[in-house]
């Protein structure tokens, strides 16, 4: 790619920078807190990544995996110090479709593709390009997600097998018309006790997280019923690393798949990061090596039978309010579940899949931006309309057509809003006639016209200016002042110039005046200019001079129709 410095690129594979920024100062009390920090965030983890690896269709198991490995590996090359990754329910929304297509063991060899492609993407410094997102693409995508969360959980909350599919409503629809022909309470009375104990939890104590109260009470409860479905056995150590089987056809196939997981990976990890730095003061992450942790961390989550990671909003949150000091607190976080997989393995087989439901029906809920949407709410029709179709396409189809359909409905949109802000306005010549000029004003009038051009000068609105202007007659000179006129392209460009050539057919000189930087430069580099401007006689800087000069054509074209008439 033309313009990336290779070299300086390469510098994002290595750490050590940030490690040596972050632990210049670093002692004691600092290390207390991100072990704090860590731990806190590690209690979170652990049922949210048991649930979201249940939901993921890759099992519980492959939750804890992936928080591990990726908690540690995007830390410690990530370029924010407090965000921190896994399993998350915005992935889980995209590897539900590849599962039911593909196969559950396609997700590891998608993992890994994606990361590649996270890799290429951050080397090639794509990092920014997350902020060329619009606001409600973002927040009808987002609010999309958490109504997809809560309704993956609709089987396990009625207790019945998943149904197979691509597509959250039929599923839901069918695991409901399931259960009602074997209707049983038990499911749904922990899913429902689930909920309970973490919004009560959540009212009265702040420093011990309810999901994991909630998950130990409601499982301890959940024995004294026998057909509860459960997560079953969970290994007690991290599997060997190895890699998925794979074939040059599988490549082919799956790419489409694996650039989705990898833009939504980067997406929501830059999102994660945006949202740890508003949390704090003056702490900036580095965007590129923010999506070179990420991609090294989907890279070798899934060698350690991971599924694709992102950076987690809510956990980073927890991170940043838990008092982290530096990257090690997503380390430690890791390290904590890795004890957990070591020592507790065996106890987690017992937790009901309707406890998972209860703590994902909370966290979809409270994942929704219900003060974003009333702040869009009382926007523009447009940006509502981009948030509201965003969401729908999310929630009825899939998370990537959703921001191609969002990204794509927003341009529209934004170029009508550029369209409209153009504006042509004409111009009373006769208080700008400079004091030195001797000028019959009503023959001013009567001969020159003059519009103020206000706003981009693009293609949308380049058939209409030109057609605005074309219909102009019998007048000797036409004043064009640009000076408001901050950006043009290739199409406003085109459409001075087919102005300029029919006004010059009726006899009419077309005169621009206050033309700015980019515009100019814009006609420079297309060859434009003099042919426009007529070799630079007919641009003038302020519209007293254009006015100047094209009364100096009135007089010549008048005193031409005198001799004509004194021949006649």
């Amino acid at each position: 790619m033309i313009g990336v410095n290779w070299l300086k690129s390469l510098e994002l594979l290595n750490p050590l920078p940030a490690w040596r920024q972050e632990l210049a100062d670093y002692n004691l009390a600092r290390f207390q807190q991100d072990l704090l920090a860590g731990l806190t965030v590690g209690v979170v983890a652990l049922p949210l990544a048991l649930a979201f690896g249940v939901t993921s269709g890759a099992g519980a198991a492959a939750g804890l995996f992936t928080a591990i490995v990726a908690g540690i590996v995007a830390s410690a090359w990530g370029g924010s110090r407090f965000n921190i990754s896994g399993p998350t329910g915005a992935m889980t929304v995209v590897l539900l479709p590849i599962v039911a297509q593909y196969g559950v063991d396609k997700i590891f060899l998608v993992g890994i593709m994606a990361g590649v492609i996270l890799l290429i993407l951050g080397l090639l410094r794509f990092g920014r390009l997350i902020q060329l997102i619009p606001y409600p693409v973002v927040i009808g995508f987002t609010n999309g997600i958490a109504i997809i969360i809560f309704l993956q959980q609709i089987p396990a909350l009625l207790g019945v097998p998943t149904p197979h599919g691509e597509h959250i409503l039929p599923i839901t629809l069918v695991a409901i018309q399931d259960y009602l022909r074997q209707p049983d309470v038990a499911a749904p009375f922990l899913t429902l006790l689930t909920i309970g104990l973490i919004l009560l939890w959540g009212r009265y104590v702040k420093h011990i997280p309810g999901s994991i109260v909630a998950l130990i009470a409601v499982t301890l409860i959940s024995l004294l019923f026998s057909d509860v479905p459960r997560i079953g056995q969970i290994p007690t150590t991290l599997p060997a690393p190895h890699l998925p089987a794979w074939s040059l056809s599988d490549i082919s196939r799956l790419f489409s798949p694996a650039l989705a997981v990898a833009l939504l990976a980067g997406i929501e990890t830059l999102l994660s990061a945006v949202v740890a730095d508003s949390m704090t003061i003056r702490e900036r992450h580095d965007p590129d090596r923010e999506v070179i942790g990420s991609s090294l961390a989907n890279i070798l989550a899934p060698i350690f039978g991971g599924i694709p990671a992102t950076g987690a909003i809510a956990r980073t949150a927890v991170n940043v309010r838990s008092g982290a000091q530096t990257r090690l607190s997503g380390i430690i976080h890791a390290l904590f579940l890795l004890l957990v997989v070591l020592l507790l393995g065996p106890l987690a087989q017992a937790i009901p899949l309707a406890a998972l439901a209860g703590i994902l029906m909370v966290v979809a809920v409270r994942m929704v931006e219900w003060e974003a949407v009333q702040a869009i709410v009382r926007s523009t029709k447009s940006d509502l309309s981009t948030m509201l179709v965003t969401m729908g396409v999310t929630v009825a189809f899939d998370l990537v057509l959703a921001i191609e359909v969002g990204l794509v409905l927003a341009g529209i949109l934004f170029i009508q809003r550029m369209r409209n802000s153009l504006s042509l306005e004409p111009m009373d010549l006769a208080p700008q006639v400079p004091a030195h000029l001797e000028v019959d004003h009503d023959l001013l009038r009567e001969r020159v016209v003059a519009f103020r051009v206000d706003g981009p000068l693009f293609f949308a609105a380049a058939g209409e200016f030109i057609n605005s202007l074309t219909q102009i007659s019998q007048v000797d000179a036409l004043i064009l002042r640009m000076r408001r006129v901050k950006v043009i392209d290739a199409s406003g460009a085109n459409a001075l110039l087919t102005m300029k050539q029919a006004l010059e057919r009726k006899g009419i000189k077309f005169l621009i005046s206050g033309l700015q930087p980019q515009p100019k430069e814009v006609l420079e580099r297309m060859g434009l200019l003099e042919e426009i401007t007529t070799n630079g006689h007919h641009m003038f800087e302020t519209t007293d001079q254009a006015i100047a000069h094209a009364w100096s054509h009135v007089e010549r074209n008048r005193q031409a129709r005198a001799e004509a008439k004194s021949e006649s």
